[in-house]
């Protein structure tokens, strides 16, 4: 055997045994508890990434497991697709995420969350002085109209007239 046909058989040899390790879709998402849609969801938005083999079936990296766990996590704390994708955006997709990277996408995530959490404490606090009425200019409303601003431009319900 030549050393260039010995290379070949096990550049084939690796090759096959990746493909062999490749997740379908339904792995994933049996695997990651996620319907197949969101599977198809989550690449349509550039979250994840599959590839398709020469039969057009899609496979997935193992690494995506751990891509779609974090995309749960950072969902179920109200962040934004947008802000996942562009977090996750320098991370391969081949590559697990490890604890660093954890790290580098909370660092990022930690003053929308608390902006978020304030807003929230706020609304909670203060939700007893709003009557609810859709006016969005009373002068004593401090949820959606602080210090009457919008008083200030006018009559009526100015958020409503400044949409026309």
């Amino acid at each position: 055997m030549s050393i260039t046909s010995f290379i070949v058989e096990v550049m084939d040899t690796m090759a096959s045994d990746f493909i062999k390790r490749a997740l379908t879709v339904g792995d994933v998402a049996r695997r990651s508890g996620v319907a197949v849609s969101t599977v198809h969801f989550y690449e349509a938005k550039g979250l994840i990434e599959g590839w398709r083999t020469a039969g057009n079936q899609r496979r997935y990296h193992r690494a995506v497991l751990r891509r779609i766990a974090i995309i749960r996590i950072a969902q179920q704390a109200g962040i934004p697709l947008a802000v996942i994708r562009e977090a996750l955006a320098d991370l391969p997709h081949d590559h697990v995420p490890n604890a660093r990277d954890w790290q580098h996408f909370t660092d990022a995530w930690k003053d929308m969350l608390q902006q978020r959490i304030d807003g929230l404490t706020q609304l909670r606090d203060q939700i007893a002085s709003c009557i609810g009425c859709g006016c969005l200019s009373l002068e004593e409303c401090p949820l959606r109209n602080p210090a009457d601003a919008l008083g200030r431009q006018g009559a009526g319900p100015r958020r409503l007239i400044a949409g026309k």
